[in-house]
């Protein structure tokens, strides 16, 4: 079947709604509890959802992160692991793969994504250079300051409205790419990154053309070019069915198109691929040879980079996989069913709809909350009470402060639903959208939130927050008057 017959399974009904291309053969049990034991857990949790105990989560819709549900063959492959300290097999036979899908000519292996981030910012950030990106990612940004380099985002403009339907929001603005080298200095410039599915804004997409416009321009003036290609497979999708000049193009000519564009790709296996680890590609062997010696220091030895080999089995086929139209649909159009759904119901999202999740518009849901009360924050801790969901703030508490201690203020105030690869189905879209779309009636009820506990780095991950006035109980009281069962 080639990379367009999934367009072509319609329903005699006209009813548009995602079709799973696959069938479950193992299942896991989740749990409702009862509303007043959901408040007793996010209480206990600081109101954060990162700490929330599985347990206590009817629907973890925190992140796509190591959570994809992995293929029969995901898990056959991880029975022929070659576990060996040095010069695995397993490690060849994923650099194989690697060197296949992107044709670059060196793999080194790292635990996860941030880890190739931090391997790449020792290399290449030094105090007073500058990266340029589309959007930052949280750790990306924590790895360039913590060296003492500053992160520069060119988005277009509509990339930060949530409602601007621009299809590629992901997209550098190329004025703003040129304007921001030329008040840095191309000598200060650290790298330019590309992120395909900008994480933090919705996870609009990068378009090929414009990758191509943006590698032209850095190779025209010897500055590097990063790839975050974690996020590839939802960006894959959506240049295939989104952008027309590569329409009738495969999915494997897409990948190996981008990757000779760039200089470095780095990737988290646990978003690409369906497993857990990272690693980085590139054909540059001045770069390579430079990053290389960092892998036994940061990670662990150079074919197995901190990585179960188990692991990598399975991201070898993962990835492979990656260039399944039926595989890499799966996400898009289960965020686009969540989304129309959530519409059908006023509730504000980010449009059109993207990769990674479906994105809750934090700032138009409470906009009676102000961003200093981390209103993102609020509303995940809300929909979670309301409905045992968990969710994902990114706003202003996903940023750090400024070097005064004042509130480095968010573009964006989103709350993620992320929807991980075949795991939820319609109905737990549904029920998503009914809860959802109750606490937005109810949306007056929720307040802000203030820090107990405030890490200096990544407060987001571990901080601790407590509800200004008990805005939680009154809107757990009002949802039981609603609900008796609590249910």
């Amino acid at each position: 079947m080639n990379d367009n017959e999934h367009t072509k399974i319609k329903f005699f009904s006209g009813e548009k709604i995602p079709l799973e291309m696959h069938k479950a053969r193992m299942v896991q049990r989740i749990d409702l509890l009862p509303i007043e034991e959901r408040l007793n857990a996010i209480d206990m949790a600081g109101y954060n959802t990162f700490l929330l105990a599985n347990k206590d989560v009817f629907l973890d819709m925190l992140t796509d992160s190591g959570v994809n549900a992995m293929s029969e063959r995901q898990y056959a492959a991880m029975m022929m692991a070659d576990d060996s300290y040095a010069g695995s097999e397993t490690f060849f036979r994923l650099s194989a793969v690697l060197g296949d899908i992107f044709e670059t000519r060196h793999f080194l292996p790292a635990h996860q994504g941030r880890a190739c981030e931090n391997i790449i910012a020792n290399i290449f950030v030094r105090p007073g250079s500058f990266a340029i990106m589309n959007y930052h990612f949280t750790t990306t940004k924590a790895h360039i300051v913590r060296l003492g380099g500053s992160v520069v985002e060119v988005v277009y403009d509509e990339a930060l409205s949530a409602e601007s339907d621009r299809d590629f929001k992901g997209n550098f603005d190329m004025n703003k790419l040129e304007t921001a080298v030329g008040e840095v200095g191309i000598g200060n410039v650290a790298f330019v990154r590309i992120e395909a599915g900008t994480n933090l804004i919705g996870g609009q997409p990068v378009s090929l053309s414009n990758m191509i416009e943006v590698s032209n321009f850095c190779r025209d003036r010897g500055i590097p070019l990063i790839f975050d290609a974690s996020l590839l497979a939802d960006n894959l999708f959506f240049i295939k069915t989104r952008e027309a000049e590569y329409a009738s193009w495969s999915l494997a000519d897409i990948v190996k198109k981008m990757a000779s564009l760039m200089d470095i790709i780095y990737f988290s296996g646990r978003k690409l691929g369906c497993a857990r680890g990272g690693g980085i590609m590139t054909s540059n062997d001045e770069y390579f040879n430079r990053m290389r010696p960092l892998i036994p220091l940061y990670e662990g030895f150079l074919t197995y980079g901190g990585m179960s080999v188990r692991e990598m089995e399975a991201m070898a086929v993962g990835i492979r996989e990656t260039l399944d139209i039926h595989i890499i649909s799966q996400t898009p159009l289960f965020v686009e069913a969540l989304g129309k759904l959530l519409l059908e119901k006023a509730v504000p999202i980010v449009r059109p709809f993207g990769g990674l999740g479906c994105h809750v518009d934090a700032s138009r849901f409470v906009d009676h909350i102000p961003q200093e009360q981390y209103p993102a924050g609020a509303l995940a801790a809300a929909i979670y009470l309301i409905g045992g969901i968990r969710g994902m703030e990114r706003g202003t508490l996903s940023e750090q402060r400024n070097w005064d201690g004042s509130e480095h203020l968010s573009a964006m105030e989103l709350v993620r639903l992320a929807v991980p690869k075949r795991v939820f189905t319609l109905s737990h879209m549904k029920f998503v959208a009914d809860r959802v779309g109750w606490l937005y009636k109810n949306r007056d009820l929720i307040g802000g939130l203030e820090f107990e506990e405030e890490p200096d780095t990544l407060r987001f991950f571990l901080g601790k927050l407590r509800p200004i006035g008990d805005w939680p109980k009154k809107l757990a009281a009002k949802f039981i008057s609603h609900m008796p069962s609590g249910m």
